[in-house]
């Protein structure tokens, strides 16, 4: 894992797309229905109990939160969707400023969609699926909670999305991820290191440093 991951550090949280850090450098945001478990999967991903705050409450995430790397890299979690039992006007603003920073936000390399690997690719899946290709960004799923599966459902699960995704336009790909077993990471780590730069990065150096 490249270290960059476990320095990550809690950097600010925004209402609005407008209260967001600088617009520069490389970002990779984290989106997903609010039980698909993208707090426990930044955790895992940076080695970090409570980088990124978990709730038995789904739906808890109302702001876009912003974790610095370093001063040129981030990762965001985006506000989860679908699940909160909050009012339907809170729901359409949510709404309204997740396309706002994934139609505006400059820095944006990519989108990791986190799904639970036991009904993936709900409604509001499908849509970000939609405005990613509408801007162009790459999206990995992460297939969540694998460890509640036995291995042969959750590769069924995996084949039937990868069959879905084959009929839909954009640039795409998708793996199985346990945060609590740890499964995925390395995978997840490869895809966040192309889009930050950082593989780039690691491989300037060890040129550089070569004899």
């Amino acid at each position: 894992m490249n270290p960059i991951y476990h320095q990550a550090q809690f950097l600010t949280s925004a209402a609005r797309l407008d209260q967001s850090p600088p617009d520069e450098g490389y970002e990779v945001a984290f989106a997903g229905r609010s039980n698909a478990g993208k707090s426990s999967a930044i955790n895992a991903l940076c080695q970090q109990k409570s980088l990124a705050r978990t709730s038995k409450t789904p739906g808890r995430t109302q702001l876009l939160n912003f974790f610095a790397l370093d001063e040129t890299h981030r990762l965001v979690d985006l506000p989860g969707y679908g699940y909160a039992k909050v009012a339907e006007r809170i729901k359409l603003q949510w709404q309204a400023e997740l396309a706002a920073y994934l139609e505006k936000r400059q820095s944006l390399r990519g989108v990791i969609l986190l799904a639970d690997v036991r009904h993936p690719l709900k409604e509001f899946d499908l849509q970000m699926l939609e405005w990613s290709n509408k801007m162009q960004l790459p999206v990995h799923i992460l297939l969540t909670k694998a460890d509640k599966l036995k291995r042969g459902a959750a590769s069924s699960s995996l084949l039937k999305v990868r069959q879905l995704l084959k009929d839909m336009p954009g640039e795409h790909s998708v793996q199985l991820f346990s945060a609590l077993k740890r499964q995925g990471i390395d995978q997840a780590h490869a895809v966040l290191d192309r889009w930050l730069g950082l593989a780039a990065e690691t491989a300037a150096a060890d040129s550089g440093a070569a004899p």
